[in-house]
């Protein structure tokens, strides 16, 4: 089981804060630093203000050396996809070949309300993922000399070189790592199974994750695709402490009840967490993203990395 460090900075974060949360992480060997992308705080003002994604990316990817950077989950509605898929490629180049892409539908209405963003339906949304899906990965294996084209309802290529290239060649379409992830019952499933390397479950209660887990994997068989080749995740909340009353101050920083966190997160006394770990393993879950939410307790990070880790089987 591999334990990634995933934040959301629109709760409130500079680029410093971000690269202290990153290079810690690296140098504790967690297996990756994510940030979500997201432009609005949800419960907080969010000061000083929301930062993008993939312009603080491509900074840590050139103040980290090891340490794998993407996102949880990129906004389809934020970019368009040929621009997209250069600023990905660019950071991949910056980065030495670390880059994941992770990228979703959307789905916070206020956001982009206040920031200008346009907002169709659910059904648009999908038809717009699945576009950018197809074209980000065929702007990556392209002939540039042959060029791309792809015709959508949406989004169109004429004949592109489909320049830069990532340096990252051995994703499932020839590019970085693409997640997926989400809890809806046809759509998801179906583009996780046609384009993901990875899918993750974010925040769902562990049977009806069991239950999502199968539907990707019945769509990998529907299109003949070995449901082993892609791999299984979750992102939980994390809050561990050595003792009860620690657990209680990482809870009450974070504005959540222990009681909660116990029931739905990562959460719980160190051989609590160690064992829920395990029932992600068992389960077939090879990664969990460890939400990180108080960027100022680097010490969480460093008993999860000293006495969790070790641990787990």
């Amino acid at each position: 089981m591999e334990l990634r460090i995933f934040t959301e900075p629109q709760q409130g974060a500079t680029y410093a804060d971000l690269l202290r949360v990153a290079q810690e992480t690296e140098r504790l060997g967690f297996g990756a630093f994510f940030r979500s992308d997201h432009y609005l705080g949800m419960g907080t003002p969010g000061l000083p203000g929301p930062s993008d994604a993939w312009i603080t990316l491509a900074g840590l990817a050139r103040e980290t050396s090891t340490v794998r950077l993407g996102t949880m989950m990129t906004s389809a509605t934020f970019r368009h996809p040929g621009p997209l898929a250069i600023s990905v490629a660019n950071v991949d180049d910056m980065s030495g070949g670390r880059v994941e892409l992770g990228i979703g539908a959307g789905w916070f209405l206020q956001e982009h309300q206040k920031y200008a963003i346009p907002f169709p339906d659910t059904k648009e949304r999908f038809d717009r993922l699945e576009e950018q899906l197809a074209i980000i990965t065929g702007l990556w294996t392209a002939d540039p000399e042959a060029g791309f084209t792809f015709e959508g309802g949406h989004h169109s290529v004429t004949d592109s070189p489909g320049l830069p290239k990532p340096v990252q060649r051995d994703g499932l379409r020839g590019g970085p790592p693409i997640l997926v992830g989400g809890m809806g019952k046809r759509r998801t499933p179906a583009l996780a199974a046609a384009y993901a390397d990875e899918f993750n479950l974010p925040f769902a209660p562990f049977e009806e994750g069991l239950e999502q887990l199968d539907r990707v994997r019945r769509a990998c068989e529907a299109i003949d695709r070995d449901p082993g080749s892609i791999r299984m995740s979750s992102a939980l909340v994390l809050c561990v402490g050595e003792t009860e009353e620690e657990l209680a101050r990482r809870a009450a920083a974070i504005g959540r009840e222990v009681e909660e966190l116990r029931e739905n997160g990562l959460a719980g006394l160190v051989p609590e967490v160690v064992e829920k770990i395990g029932r992600y393993a068992a389960s077939g879950q090879e990664r969990l993203y460890l939400q990180t939410l108080d960027l100022g307790d680097l010490d969480h990070l460093r008993l999860v990395a000293e006495q969790v880790v070790p641990q787990i089987p």
